[in-house]
């Protein structure tokens, strides 16, 4: 059974007066015990996406159908202080950037107390001894000491792993992290996503939502994987079989753009064009003006086939339909 079911989901930005689609009739699964990796070039929906579910859409958003099915209900519909219990207790979320998510105000026991507190029948005293396990649970050194810190004062590595401690201070049954390792180097990028499968993954049978433009990040640290591309999920499978025979044009050309060490200096493939931004995305396939498989029936009002393969396995393209 699916711990999260999002299903049609459709997001709306108002521009000029007039309502455009940012996220597009997607659906997708996540099973406890589970990461989903959710890639794509920036400006292709993955953070609206985070931040619909999340119900934490800017004033000029506006949820504009579909279902987010999670722990029995569905988060479309119901009340914001319903909600407001989600984010933090059976929800966690992790931020793009560690140091505007933290307060600067504020000391990081406190930031963390006060999720406890807001969460669970705890007193500060009982809080603070809370927050203190949270910072050693996620390997911050000398956690005594960083507990009375403010944000400025710690590395961004460090900032991170408080970050992961508030989202998952009060057990949260899903994290959505939403870029979690951007600015970090690969040693410190390798220990948040280490943590982030040990703590919640392997041994709380939580499920993570990995939002990413990065796929070494996903071929490391997840099971499944949504390749989404102007607010549109072009392909689904499990990350071994995306990343062996990747079946989408955009899947391919995300995957020979990505650098390895047998990359030769000065030879890194790129992708044409750009993401097409609101109001300006061609009808039928969204990638057809950068694709070099290209045919007449791409622009098929209709848009293009979803072939499913298998249980996991499903890619939008013309190319592999019967």
């Amino acid at each position: 059974m699916s711990l999260l079911e999002v299903n049609h989901l459709r997001t709306e930005f108002e521009t000029g007066g007039n309502w455009q689609e940012a996220v597009s009739d997607i659906s997708f699964d996540l099973a406890g015990g589970e990461a989903l990796g959710l890639v794509g070039e920036s400006g292709c929906g993955k953070s609206t996406v985070a931040f619909s579910l999340m119900r934490l859409l800017p004033g000029n958003a506006r949820l504009a159908g579909g279902r987010i099915g999670f722990d029995g209900k569905d988060l479309a519909d119901i009340g914001e202080d319903e909600m407001r219990r989600m984010r933090g207790g059976r929800i966690g979320m992790m931020f793009q950037n560690p140091m505007t998510a933290l307060d600067p105000a504020f000391r990081i026991g406190s930031q963390i107390g006060e999720t406890l507190q807001t969460h669970l029948d705890v007193d500060r005293k009982e809080a603070r001894r809370m927050a203190l396990e949270l910072l050693r649970s996620v390997a911050i050194p000398a956690a005594e000491e960083r507990l009375d810190a403010y944000p400025h004062e710690l590395s961004g590595g460090m900032r991170q792993r408080a970050a992961l401690a508030i989202a998952i201070a009060c057990r949260p049954r899903l994290l959505i992290a939403d870029e979690p390792t951007t600015a970090l180097d690969v040693t410190i990028q390798a220990q948040i996503l280490r943590l982030i499968r040990t703590l919640l993954i392997e041994e709380r049978g939580a499920g993570v939502l990995l939002i990413t433009h990065d796929l070494g990040v996903v071929a490391h640290t997840c099971d499944r994987v949504a390749i989404m591309y102007a607010g549109e999920i072009v392909e689904t499978g499990t990350v071994a079989s995306v990343f062996a025979n990747p079946l989408h044009p955009y899947t391919q050309a995300l995957l020979e753009a990505a650098p390895n060490a047998r990359t030769p200096r000065g030879s890194l493939a790129t992708i044409p064009g750009r993401v097409p931004a609101l109001g300006m995305r061609p009808s039928g396939c969204r990638f057809r003006g950068r694709c070099a498989f290209e045919r007449p029936d791409c622009a098929d009002p209709s848009g293009p086939p979803r072939v499913r393969l298998d249980k996991h396995r499903e890619v939008a393209c013309v190319l592999h339909a019967a």
